[in-house]
């Protein structure tokens, strides 16, 4: 079989899955894990031969048209260089141990056909995107994207949380599709073609007209779709959904496309200093906004959501320096301990029964009823920690290290501010992700309390994939980096000494001081005692995550909603915690500039339409009606009422013809 074959094989196997899934899950529901399963897994080997067949050689091409379109036509293109091939390998990767995962996850979960089939569908369209060549056609798997997060996140729809975050989800999406889609087709415009190799070459020729307008358009569906400031408020109430599909979207899909979009079309960014500055300051605020956020979460599938926006705040930064490359090496890498993290994070939901960490922490012998979790769970946290030689550490400083070759070594195509910008963000960062990932590691396996609920051992696939991702999330780093130049344009990725040194050295302060705080906060509480946690009430309730349950309070009444003393987020962040709980009130921001106003003028609409509009509707019907009442009371049936009138009218037809001819 052709190279090319087995591409487009790869994501139409996960729809084939998905499709077979929708018809067979109410008929022949013994076939619904096997179809959730094999075809994503069948999908992850022919990746993998492609990739090695591509071997970070010459892009492999090929393209057909779909249908004649006029002067841009749109092609059925494959572009499948060796970002294209390792993504690929990362996506249908995490997807098979999703897929896998869930099928003990939600073994008692009556929707679970329909949720399968919905996560294949993700997945076939994140490969869409991936090893689409044609901009429309990499459209199609793009918007494909935000309707299967829909439907994932409101997975739990009885709770009106999953309501909510799913249509906040979608909306917060589509309003930066909007002008990404203009900028889609301005872009190729310019080019005269969506062709992605076409459109390269334009911009490698000086041909746009409009680069800066162009860039900041496609930066706003970037911005929406990686969750990235000010749109990525959805992506911390995304949790409301099931844990393996967070894990699905923060790792390998949705939020990974617009980084490798920009990374696919960096050029077309370059060619405007404004739209890479831009880029800097919004990966900049992402990085330090959301690190200050996720120290102050309790839910902690909030704090990883915080971590996935300032992951994506690092990737993006690399591209705002024009490395691609390292932006790549550590969205790979990120995929890899994020989706560990989340998965095992749903572990420890089911054993505890909650999401809370002040619940958690609460808990004795948590560590011990999740032992897999708990060791695969400090892989990941050092990895997301960069604490070396984790994965996490070499493409962290990669990035680091790129931000400070554009910043002391000025090159006429990336500014120099950025590069600053760029560096001294992720320095803070780094030191803002040790500290919450040490304070999670605490709060959530080093409780003191009465005995942690007891639901039994979690199925063997759920802690078997656990263990699957840790490999990646120990050495991926360690071994990508000398390789992967050979897939990234040959740029060096070896992290440099300044920017290891002082990346480490914060990082390991960041933790230090969390651990003092953690140290002091917890002997203060020691003297305080809030109260015992109760037993769960639910008891061995099945695998249907806590947060179906919509709330901590069933499980722990107020002791889960109150403040913990032992939580060292409070006494670091003082005032500011309360601010950086709530996402420093961005939401609130939102509601008064755009969600109050609208709902006032719907409001407004609401009343024209009734009081005014509606009134005209019913006087055109009165009107007539009246008119008919008036003349049907002239209808008597009496014959001399009849000719009186008629000779009343010939009386005054002929006086006014009178009238008319004397004046004339």
């Amino acid at each position: 079989m052709t190279t090319t074959t087995l591409a487009v094989l790869v994501p139409l196997l996960p729809f084939l899955g998905a499709a077979a899934g929708l018809l067979l899950g109410r008929t022949a529901p013994g076939f619904v894990r096997p179809l959730a399963v094999l075809p994503t897994l069948a999908a992850l080997a022919l990746a993998a031969i492609v990739a090695v067949r591509q071997g970070g050689e010459a892009a492999i091409d090929s393209a057909t048209e779909l249908t004649p379109t006029g002067s841009v036509p749109v092609e059925l293109a494959l572009h499948i260089d060796g970002f294209a091939a390792l993504v690929a390998v990362l996506v249908a990767f995490v997807a098979t141990c999703v897929q896998i995962y869930s099928t003990g996850y939600l073994r008692d979960d009556p929707r679970y056909p329909s949720y399968a089939a919905l996560v294949s569908l993700f997945t076939s369209a994140m490969l869409l995107v991936v090893y689409s060549g044609d901009l429309i056609v990499l459209l199609v798997g793009w918007e494909v994207m935000g309707i299967c997060s829909y439907f994932l996140v409101g997975h739990y729809w009885e709770t009106p949380e999953a309501r909510a975050a799913s249509m906040k989800a979608f909306l917060v999406t589509k309003l930066g599709d909007v002008p990404f889609l203009i900028g889609l087709f301005a872009l190729a415009t310019d080019a005269g073609s969506f062709r992605i190799t076409k459109i390269l070459s334009t911009v490698a020729s000086g041909g746009l007209h409009h680069p800066t307008l162009i860039a900041l358009l496609l930066l706003a569906g970037v911005a929406g779709k990686s969750a990235q400031f000010p749109l990525h408020t959805w992506l911390p109430d995304a949790m409301a959904g099931p844990t393996p599909v967070s894990a699905l979207i923060h790792a390998a899909t949705m939020v990974a496309a617009g980084v490798y979009f920009v990374a696919r079309l960096l050029p077309v960014f370059e060619a405007s200093s404004a739209a890479m500055v831009v880029l800097a300051v919004m990966a900049a605020v992402t990085m330090t906004g959301s690190g200050l956020a996720a120290f102050a979460q309790d839910d902690i599938k909030r704090v990883l959501a915080y971590s996935t926006i300032g992951q994506l705040g690092y990737m993006t930064g690399a591209l705002a320096v024009g490395d691609r490359g390292a932006a790549v090496f550590h969205l790979l890498s990120h995929g890899a301990f994020k989706a560990l993290l989340f998965l095992a994070a749903g572990v420890i939901i089911h054993a505890s029964g909650t999401n809370s960490l002040a619940a958690m922490s609460r808990m004795g012998n948590l560590r011990a009823r999740v032992p897999d979790a708990f060791w695969t769970m400090t892989v990941a946290l050092l990895a997301l920690a960069a604490i070396p030689p984790f994965s996490g550490f070499f493409s962290k400083e990669s990035v680091l290290g790129a931000a400070e070759h554009a910043a002391t070594e000025h090159t006429a195509r990336i500014p120099g501010a950025a590069g600053w910008i760029v560096l001294v963000a992720g320095l803070l960062t780094a030191l803002l992700t040790a500290a919450y990932a040490t304070r999670l590691w605490l709060l959530a396996f080093h409780g003191r309390g009465v005995e942690a609920p007891d639901h039994g051992r979690q199925p063997v696939v759920m802690n078997a994939v656990l263990w699957v991702l840790a490999v990646p999330s120990l050495a991926l780093g360690g071994l990508a980096y000398r390789v992967l130049p050979d897939w990234f344009d040959g740029r060096d990725l070896t992290p440099t000494l300044t920017t290891s040194v002082l990346g480490t050295g914060v990082a390991l302060v960041g933790g230090i001081v969390t651990y003092g705080a953690w140290r002091h906060t917890t002997a203060l509480a020691a003297r305080t005692p809030l109260g015992a946690v109760a037993a769960h009430p639910e008891g061995d309730a099945g695998l249907v995550e806590a947060e179906a349950i919509a709330s901590h309070t069933p499980a722990y009444g107020d002791v889960a909603s109150a403040p913990d003393p032992a939580d060292p987020g409070r006494l670091l962040l003082g005032p500011l915690h309360r601010h950086a709980a709530t996402g420093f009130h961005l939401d609130a921001v939102y509601a008064a500039l755009f969600v109050r106003p609208v709902m006032a003028a719907a409001g407004l609409v609401r009343f024209l339409d009734r009081e005014v509009v509606d009134t005209y509707v019913r006087g055109a019907g009165t009107l007539p009606r009246l008119a008919g009442a008036a003349v049907r009371r002239a209808q008597t049936g009496n014959l001399q009422t009849y000719v009186s009138a008629l000779l009343a009218g010939t009386v005054v037809l002929t006086v006014a013809v009178l009238l008319v001819a004397t004046g004339a």
